[in-house]
């Protein structure tokens, strides 16, 4: 699978027994209300519509404004790099398992958005779990969407319009020259883990019943949800800013009964959101991203408590958490550092598998997951347990 995923660009299809549907929400038009990409198990289809992996073109605009790079070339290098490329999922596919489905609230990165984790929210829906996967309103997201009535457009050149809605487009908000970048970084934290709990209530609803007012022309049936999910088995997992949100996320709602962080960006978090996580978390680190002062402010959330691990993936970079890292041809992606020299497959499988396994230990699940126990110890010769930083000892 690995050599066929160097030479073939594309996202790996999910291992897991269960086929894989997913869908788009958006609850309450405005930009307050819950917007998330669904992944879910759903019945075996011979033909089914796979959802394009960047779903408008305004997710370009919003890519280059994140690159720094002129729009009119880099929608056009990014059409014609990624514009062919599909999730491997069956778009508003029925829902169907035969027993309640555990639930996992996703969080990406800064300069994402809610499709770019497909590889990992569609292995965890092929293993029977339920996925909303946040596209976050903060200002992080490289570009996201809500509507707006007539007449109260601010952002007209890049709305459209749906009956009485305009839809429009947010993108990412870049530093200006001599901002405090604390500041912003944590308000935008606690935004997104509220958004990561009101993804989780609005899961709730639907699995209570009631009527789903989605804003967005979809075919997927929600009524076929209610009753269908376990929520006294839910996580929150994240990518980078992501993973400082699941942090953020555990100290708000303790629903969440357990968190993982991928490759987490420590910075956005106060010193005082740490004793308030009183669930098990996990760390699961690339081999180039982390620093002393990061990996510090992590192992502070470890010592508290043996249930949390840190593990680090060799041959691995930041971006090899995201699905540019299997879309991207090999020599293009060590030279844009978004593929390390470890094969992209083999690192991501090692991180789903070590997922599965902390998942099951922490949300009383009945699978085999545990197959994959030894990883969270960081036993595989692609992995170490703790960090590769080395840490300065300092006077306590």
């Amino acid at each position: 699978m690995g050599n066929t995923s160097c030479n073939h660009p594309g996202i790996p299809p999910p291992q897991g027994p269960k086929a894989v549907g997913c869908t788009d929400l958006m609850m309450d038009h405005t930009v307050q209300g819950s917007f998330f990409r669904l992944y879910y198990p759903c019945q075996k289809m011979d033909k089914a519509e796979m959802p394009a992996w960047i779903p408008n073109r305004e997710y370009f605009n919003g890519l280059t404004d994140f690159m720094k790079i002129n729009r009119t070339f880099g929608e056009g290098m990014f059409n014609f790099l990624f514009g062919s490329v599909k999730i491997p999922a069956h778009l508003d596919a029925p829902f169907h398992s035969n027993e309640k489905c555990p639930v996992i609230i996703f969080s990406h990165g800064l300069g994402a958005f809610r499709t770019l984790y497909s590889a990992i929210c569609t292995e965890l829906a092929s293993r029977g779990f339920i996925v909303a996967s946040v596209e976050h309103r903060d200002e992080s997201a490289s570009a996201t969407c809500y509507f707006g009535e007539k007449g109260e457009s601010q952002h007209a050149p890049n709305a459209s319009i749906l009956g009485d809605l305009l839809m429009e487009w947010i993108y990412v908000r870049m530093l200006q020259p001599g901002e405090q970048e604390f500041p912003i970084r944590n308000q935008q934290v606690t935004q997104r883990a509220d958004e990561c709990v009101r993804a989780l209530s609005r899961l709730a609803d639907i699995n209570s019943g009631l009527p789903v007012q989605n804003v967005l022309q979809t075919q997927f049936d929600w009524t076929t949800l209610q009753n269908s999910m376990d929520l006294s088995k839910v996580a929150v997992i994240g990518h980078s800013f992501g993973g400082a949100t699941v942090l953020e996320a555990l100290a708000k709602e303790t629903q969440f009964k357990c968190g993982v962080a991928l490759d987490a960006w420590m910075f956005p978090l106060k010193d005082d959101t740490f004793p308030r996580i009183k669930q098990p978390v996990f760390f699961i680190n690339s081999w180039s991203f982390q620093w002393p002062e990061n990996v510090k402010r992590i192992e502070t959330l470890l010592a508290a408590d043996a249930r949390r691990k840190m593990i680090t993936i060799r041959g691995t970079m930041h971006q090899s958490f995201p699905d540019f890292t299997f879309v991207t041809r090999e020599c293009i992606g060590k030279l844009t550092k978004l593929r390390g020299d470890l094969d992209p497959v083999v690192a991501i499988n090692l991180s789903n598998e070590a997922t599965l396994a902390f998942l099951q230990r922490h949300l009383g699940l009945e699978k085999d997951f545990n197959q994959w126990d030894r990883l969270i110890d960081g036993e595989d010769e692609n992995l170490i347990p703790g960090t590769n930083v080395p840490l300065l000892q300092s006077a306590m």
